[in-house]
Parts: structure tokens; C-alpha cells; sequence
């Protein structure tokens, strides 16, 4: 493994350096002219005011095309959102024609009620007579009342798919 001739020993390098050529770098000294910046740096800011009408006047053009840009976008978002609401009443129409969602929920409206009980009231009561409130049962009587009356009528007959 070692050279055994000197020649080859020439031609190696050796892997360790002889304690003579290494040595450490000197240390770096700073010039005495480098100062820290100073706490007020507004005397080192220099404007070129030759500039700004051009500045200005490009400045003012790219705002403008940013501000149509903007204003075109929002348009087209409402109207995609408009459409997309437009689309979902009309399906919601198919399914229950008249039917509105901004209205809220569908709630059923009385077109007449009939009296079909008459208050039995003493005579020996004086004073404005007081009726007693409605249930829920004589809204329903009275409804039932209403649908069995309608149903004398006659309806129109009804297509359907069995031959």
C-alpha cells in the first residue's frame, strides 16, 4: 500500500500538510472613514421632479383602464349571479308554478270564512259582546266546509297515460 519507490512518493500529495505552510488569515480591519446610518435619512432622498408630469399623466391613464376593468368585471358577475338566479326560479317555477322564493314560504290564505255557528249570547248581558277566539279545529271545519262546497262543482276531466 505504501510507495514503495521513491518516485511515486513524488507524484503523491500528501494528505496531511506540514505544520509550517498552513496558518490562519489575518483579521480584517475596517476603514475609519465607514460610519452607521444616521437616525433622520430624509437628506439622502433626491427626487428628479423633471419626471412627474409624465409620471403622472401614465399614472393616471393605467388607473382609469384599471377602474373600466374593474367596473366591466363587476358587471359580468352580476350578471352571471343575476342569470344564475334567474335559471333556479325558473326551475322552481316549473316545479310549482307561481311560486317566488323571495316571497319566503308558501302559506295557504283564507278566501272566505263562513259562519257556520252563531254565538249563543244571553240577553242579560250588557255591553259590547265578546266572541270567544278560534281554535285550530274551527279554522279546519271551516276550510273542510269550504273544499266540500267546491267539490259540488264539477271538474274538468284530467288527461292520463292509462288506455
Amino acid at each position: 500500500m505504501w510507495p514503495l519507490n521513491e518516485s511515486s512518493s513524488l507524484t503523491t500529495p500528501p494528505i496531511i500538510a506540514p505544520s509550517g505552510i498552513s496558518s490562519w488569515p489575518s483579521n480584517v480591519e475596517l476603514p475609519p472613514d465607514i460610519h452607521p446610518l444616521p437616525e433622520d435619512v430624509t437628506a439622502y432622498f433626491v427626487y428628479p421632479f423633471t419626471i412627474e408630469p409624465h409620471i403622472l399623466t401614465l399614472e393616471s391613464s393605467r388607473q382609469t383602464t384599471l377602474a373600466a376593468h374593474a367596473a366591466r368585471r363587476d358587471a359580468y358577475l352580476r350578471a352571471r349571479e343575476e342569470e344564475k338566479i334567474r335559471r333556479k326560479k325558473e326551475a322552481l317555477r316549473r316545479v310549482a308554478p307561481g311560486f317566488d322564493p323571495d316571497m319566503g314560504t308558501l302559506l295557504p290564505t283564507k278566501l272566505s270564512t263562513p259562519m257556520t255557528h252563531t254565538p249563543i249570547v244571553p240577553t242579560t248581558q250588557k255591553g259590547p259582546i265578546a266572541l270567544p277566539p278560534r281554535s285550530a279545529m274551527d279554522d279546519l271545519v271551516d276550510q273542510l266546509a269550504a273544499m266540500e262546497s267546491r267539490s259540488s262543482q264539477p271538474l274538468s276531466p284530467r288527461p292520463n297515460n292509462i288506455s
